[in-house]
């Protein structure tokens, strides 16, 4: 429940979406995370570090091997989700019964 706790939290999966790829510093995920404040970003960082998803490095902030591992497990997450817009986007171009 811990982890439904922390990745619940405003932010928490989107920077760690934002992190997949590579390493990312905080005036990158800012910018990424059109309406996320500074202080909440700070926040965040500290609660995935202190759990171990992430870890600083000189390229700002990177997924560890655990944040990998989530990041993995997220992907068919992603795929339905993926899915589910196309469905939504397809459904809103579909003509209505009168």
């Amino acid at each position: 429940m811990a982890a439904m706790d922390l990745f619940g939290r405003r932010w928490a999966l989107r920077i760690l979406w934002e992190l997949r790829a590579g390493p990312l510093g905080a005036r990158a995920l800012l910018a990424r995370c059109e309406g996320l404040s500074s202080s909440v970003l700070y926040q965040r960082l500290r609660e995935l570090a202190s759990s171990g998803i992430i870890a600083p490095s000189a390229d700002g902030y990177k997924l560890t091997r655990l944040g990998t591992a989530l990041r993995d497990a997220l992907r068919p997450l992603d795929e339905w989700a993926t899915a589910w817009a196309q469905e939504q986007e397809h459904s809103d171009q579909e003509p209505t019964e009168t």
